[in-house]
């Protein structure tokens, strides 16, 4: 985001309540470029997420941030995983994913023979990416626009000051800064500064539901070569294989409906992975898995119910002038961030152009994740 409008000439500051990046929901992911194959056509996150995979991997190339493009099979292991994969090839085909086929069970295990199932679809485009480099560019290409970052610098207070906004941050030197725009990506901690925002209709700030995802380490060499996906589950994708630019093999993140944030990993919850993976993966030794991380997802929506769209709540949207909200941004949201950010920065553009006016002073985007 802050790159994105950096590169359009404004001058950015980045408050960010901690005191590094990358420090809440983006360094807690599985690390998984997607291909956009989930998600109802027309939808934020399907459009972000096919435009924001092929924008990723050029950026990775260009930046040389590690990356692979390893390839996914998303597996059924009986006749209603069936047709529901069934149903994910051909919403991808309608989402423009390039890259997919679908196989038989015969065909899927003659790429990966320790895997037991009875139909597949492959995904060429999927991939892994060293999220954390990936932020370091970023955060390169900012500085180098000459965009700053105010670590320690807690968003409490946003209010409207003529055309622009005055914020109130906190932290160890607190102070008022008077900006021409605001863009809250505050992950987890959105919700809060919409509430602080001065005029911001209360009725417009969703609901912020959590939703754990626990990993698991797995001992021993890696049993697949590809990332391996059973079909989704309620709030999430499933337990699935994830592999790291090193090789190393974890499962997860699984959903686990939580009242707080907290990031511990219960070593009890391995019963039920064991469970889950030997659906599809039949020879998982015992006591092969360890408690590895965990993330909390910032969902809009709970149990039971239809996982939400991304929220991009601007002027067109909400009425007040050169202000962005943005809620609800999981997954596939590491894959779409740089689609997303285009997305943010033209809405701020074409505001400014109906009115006539530029900006002159500054950009604060408020982060923690």
């Amino acid at each position: 985001m802050a790159r994105a409008l950096g590169h359009r000439g404004h001058n950015v500051i980045v408050a960010e309540a901690t005191g590094n990046i990358g420090n809440g929901v983006s360094s807690r992911n599985s690390e998984v470029i997607h291909a956009g194959m989930y998600y109802l056509s027309g939808s934020l996150r399907a459009r972000h997420c096919v435009h924001g995979r092929r924008m990723l991997y050029a950026f990775c190339e260009s930046h040389r941030v590690p990356y692979a493009k390893c390839g996914k099979l998303i597996v059924a292991t009986n006749d209603l995983e069936q047709a529901k994969i069934e149903g994910i090839y051909e919403q991808g085909l309608a989402n423009g994913v390039e890259g997919l086929s679908f196989l038989t069970g015969e065909e899927a295990r003659a790429l990966e023979p320790n895997l037991a199932c009875t139909g597949a679809v492959l995904s060429q485009e999927t991939g892994i990416v060293d999220s954390h480099a990936l932020m370091l560019a970023l955060q390169g290409d900012l500085e180098a626009a000459g965009g700053v970052i105010a670590f320690h610098t807690p968003v409490e207070r946003i209010a409207q000051n003529g055309m622009g906004w005055s914020v109130q941050v906190g932290g160890t030197e607190p102070t008022k800064v008077v900006v021409d725009a605001v863009v809250n990506v505050a992950g987890l901690g959105a919700q809060a500064v919409a509430r602080g925002t001065e005029n911001y209709p209360t009725e417009r700030v969703p609901p912020l539901v959590l939703a754990k995802g626990n990993y698991f380490g797995c001992l021993g060499k890696p049993a697949f070569s590809r990332l391996i996906y059973p079909a989704p589950v309620d709030g999430g994708l499933g337990t699935h294989v994830t592999l790291d630019l090193s090789g190393r093999m974890r499962f997860g993140p699984d959903v686990e409906w939580v009242e707080r944030e907290e990031y511990e990993v219960d070593p009890a919850r391995a019963e039920s992975f064991y469970a889950s993976i030997r659906r599809y993966w039949p020879g998982l030794p015992v006591g092969a898995l360890v408690p590895d991380y965990c993330g909390i997802r910032p969902k809009l929506t709970g149990p039971g119910e239809k996982a939400a769209d991304f929220m991009i709540d601007g002027p067109a949207e909400h009425g007040l002038p050169s202000l962005i909200h943005l809620f609800g941004i999981e997954s596939p949201g590491l894959t779409s961030s740089l689609s997303i950010a285009e997305d943010v920065a033209e809405r701020l553009l074409q505001q400014v152009k109906g009115e006539s006016r530029c900006f002159h002073g500054q950009i604060l985007l408020n982060k923690v994740d």
